[in-house]
């Protein structure tokens, strides 16, 4: 790159408003510690692939703020700053290193070094020293999972599911497996019902694209084979494991299934104790009972850890049932879109499978929807019946997902059956609110703005106007308490009751204001609550601290 050219780059990256995941400014006046240059090109390169940009930069000899030029006498030889391409490759992933080092020295205020820092190649994360970085905004941090994997994936690899099993024949395949298999081809392909009965097995399979060419596929062993075949899969352990816990988490049942998962999607089913749940009663709102899990959710939960189980990785898919409370499916493997809400939002068939000859072969035999929508439909499904939408948890190389039987908060199933029309991207957000978690700034302001949450961080709860109560006393009663008053009611409280009480202990304070505190509040929070309002009428001359934790009314 020539020289103009680069102060062309350099003038337009100062003119951006922030510093972004793949542009790092340092001031580097004198010095720069070799590992923290070292974390920046892991971090940098890593954040270039998953932005799709082919390379990043990191300057030195700028304020990271306003982007002024202060100049830097980091490397003051060009011999020092060619050599640091060397130091860097020995420490990174197959000897990445820097494409180049710019020397700008024309500045009055001084020099500029630009480091151009390639995109890590494509499926494999860069790491420093053994060590994955990335960013969160201008932050510096670990490289974390999702990222990592999502790099990872970007290798077109062989299909695992695809892959042909020599020496196995039909003959290796279960025969009631394949009649149910026909059964559901019918199903999917009403318009083909005719002719399915006048193909013979091999047929049948070649065009349900379970088989290639009548050889038997890692995913017809898998969907169809008998269970003493499942010695082919020589790198998978081909079970479900369904496991039966208390509240308290011991186990009290479990049983293995294995192939053909086909039939073992139905065994496995017959095992959940899918009971009637009876709805706390709110005036009309609510059905008499409901089962607890909509049958179409646990099928669509178990057969998509089937579809996208990493089977390299030889373990087994888990469900767990909680008693009466909750479900949860857990597989081995990245999440492949990255996010629940990228589904959400692109509601769209996915570009990249795991695996995908697999996939295909379930969505023919009617198992699966690979047109992007399942994810979407079990969220609709939880929304009809007023339940919590289920969660997913990435950690540790899996994908979990967990599905609760029951309502875990009244206001929150009130709402819902008061708002048919909320767009599924606001009940996402208020699901976070009944379960206590974080939300973004973004989310904060937005549901404010609708009127939708009400309380303070991080202890945000449904606003009246979101979950209107009926008569009830008792469900008036508990919003009330939720919501509790205004700061000035508290102090004119305070100052009330230190008038009439004359000299008063703070724990007698404490002990007549804190149960009138709202419920959301955690008692630290109450406590540091009644010190703010003593601390306000003190300095605004009300009331004084004449000794040790007694307070009294300030004598004019």
């Amino acid at each position: 790159m020539e020289q103009h050219n680069i102060l062309k780059t350099l003038n337009n990256l100062r003119t951006l408003p922030i510093e972004t995941e793949v542009v790092e400014f340092k001031e580097a006046k004198a010095d720069f510690d070799f590992s923290r240059l070292g974390e920046y090109f892991s971090a940098l390169s890593n954040e270039a692939n998953l932005k799709n940009q082919k390379y990043a930069w990191l300057v030195f000899g700028v304020t990271d703020k306003k982007h002024a030029i202060v100049g830097t006498s980091y490397r003051p030889t060009r011999a020092s700053l060619d050599s640091l391409k060397k130091e860097i490759a020995d420490q990174t992933t197959n000897r990445i290193t820097f494409m180049e080092i710019f020397e700008i020295p024309e500045f009055p205020e001084g020099r500029v070094l630009m480091f151009q820092i390639p995109a890590a190649p494509r499926g494999l994360p860069v790491a420093f020293k053994g060590h994955y970085y990335g960013r969160d905004g201008e932050a510096l941090v670990a490289l974390n999972i999702e990222e990592f994997e999502r790099i990872r994936s970007q290798v077109v690899t062989e299909d695992w599911s695809e892959g042909i099993v020599k020496d196995a024949t039909i003959d290796d395949l279960d025969e009631t497996a394949i009649a149910k298999a026909r059964e559901n081809f019918k199903i999917k392909f009403p318009e083909k019902a005719q002719e399915v009965d006048s193909w013979n097995d091999i047929t049948f399979l070649n065009k349900a694209r379970v088989t290639i060419k009548g050889k038997i596929t890692r995913a017809a062993i898998l969907l169809l084979g008998k269970e003493e075949s499942e010695h082919y899969l020589v790198s998978a352990d081909a079970k479900i494991r369904w496991i039966l816990k208390s509240l308290d988490n011991q186990n009290k049942d479990y049983e293995i299934f294995s192939i053909p998962f086909l039939l073992a999607v139905d065994k496995v089913y017959s095992k959940i104790r899918n009971l009637k749940y009876r709805y706390m009663p709110d005036g009309t709102l609510f059905p008499n009972e409901v089962l607890r899990y909509e049958p179409f959710v646990i099928r669509e939960s178990l057969n998509n850890a089937i579809a996208h189980q990493d089977y390299t990785k030889a373990g087994r898919i888990n469900v767990v049932e909680y008693e009466d409370d909750h479900l949860i499916f857990s597989n081995l493997g990245s999440f492949i879109p990255g996010t629940v809400k990228n589904v959400i939002d692109n509601n769209a068939p996915e570009e990249h499978y795991r695996n995908k000859f697999l996939a295909m072969a379930m969505f023919n035999l009617n198992l699966v929807d690979t047109i992007g929508s399942g994810i979407i439909k079990m969220f609709i499904a939880q929304r009809k019946r007023f339940f919590p939408l289920p969660d997913y948890d990435f950690a540790d190389g899996k994908v979990k997902v967990t599905i609760t039987g029951k309502i875990l908060d009244m206001d929150y199933a009130r709402m819902l059956a008061q708002n048919p029309d909320l767009l599924l991207d606001d009940i996402i957000m208020l699901d976070k609110v009944q379960k206590k978690r974080n939300l973004s700034e973004d989310e904060i302001v937005y549901l404010r703005k609708r009127k939708l949450i009400e309380g303070k961080k991080p202890n945000y709860f449904l606003s009246y106007h979101a979950a209107k109560p009926t008569e009830n006393e008792e469900l008036i009663s508990e919003y009330v308490a939720n919501k509790s008053f205004d700061d000035e009611y508290f102090k004119k409280l305070i100052l009330e009751y230190i008038t009439k009480q004359g000299k008063t202990r703070r724990k007698a304070i404490d002990n007549f204001i804190i149960p009138k505190l709202s419920a959301v509040l955690s008692d630290k929070q109450k406590k540091d609550k009644v010190k703010n309002f003593l601390t306000t009428l003190r300095v605004t001359g009300k009331i004084e601290n004449t000794a040790y934790a007694i307070w009294e009314v300030k004598r004019v």
